[in-house]
């Protein structure tokens, strides 16, 4: 399960993502890295309820935390009843996985149209915010994280999210040496990371580079 389910999501990430370039790559590793790591505590080997066994088991003495369906810890911290599947945090949970890939999809395929055509990706989501493709890779791992909480990925979200942040930074100093002033326009028109949703999206950027 913990197999099938890693290379599941991290599939459906490299379809939407098709990495070509380094950075690409790293981008979808740092991804695969979080989804290998929840994986291995849903099916695997459960760290973060042995690391906790003791609190879990005094303060929940009538929950059997070695139980699969027992991992969505936020479930039973909140006093939740029923199946877990269908709280409130699943189904926000699935919104932001959902959301995520859209995102993905509909802004690499903007990005790679327009690196094939040597131009500066400025349409669809990349009209709202500069990284969106980082802000899906963020939102899909911030939905799994409200699903099923563990220790291991509690700690590299924030690390994976620095991660991306300083990808982001790299890819602007190399977009401003090749775009020059267009790309300078375009900092101080797009926000880096929280979409402007007042921006119509459009179709795949056709503009043609200076």
């Amino acid at each position: 399960m913990v197999i099938l389910n890693s290379a599941i999501f991290i599939f459906f990430a490299f379809s939407f993502v098709k990495p070509k370039t380094s950075t690409d790559w790293r981008s979808l590793g740092i991804f695969s890295a979080f989804v290998v790591a929840l994986f291995t505590e849903m099916y695997g080997f459960p760290l973060t309820i042995y690391f906790l066994s003791g609190w879990l088991t005094d303060t929940y003495p009538k929950v059997n935390f070695f139980a699969h369906e027992n991992g969505h810890l936020l479930h039973t911290f909140f006093g939740f009843d029923g199946d877990a599947h269908w709280d409130p945090f699943h189904i926000t949970s699935m919104v932001f996985i959902v959301a995520g890939f859209f995102m993905l999809s509909s802004a690499w395929n903007v990005l790679h149209h327009a690196q094939k055509n040597h131009q500066l990706a400025k349409a669809g989501w990349y009209a709202r915010c500069r990284h969106p493709q980082y802000v899906a890779f963020i939102l899909i791992m911030f939905g799994f994280l409200l699903q099923w909480p563990t220790i291991p990925t509690l700690v590299m979200f924030p690390i994976l999210v620095v991660v991306y942040v300083q990808l982001a930074k790299h890819e602007e100093a190399l977009a401003i040496s090749e775009f020059g002033e267009e790309y300078v326009n375009y900092i101080n028109t797009t926000p880096r990371w929280i979409p402007n949703l007042n921006v119509k999206l459009k179709g795949e950027n056709h503009e043609k580079t200076h």
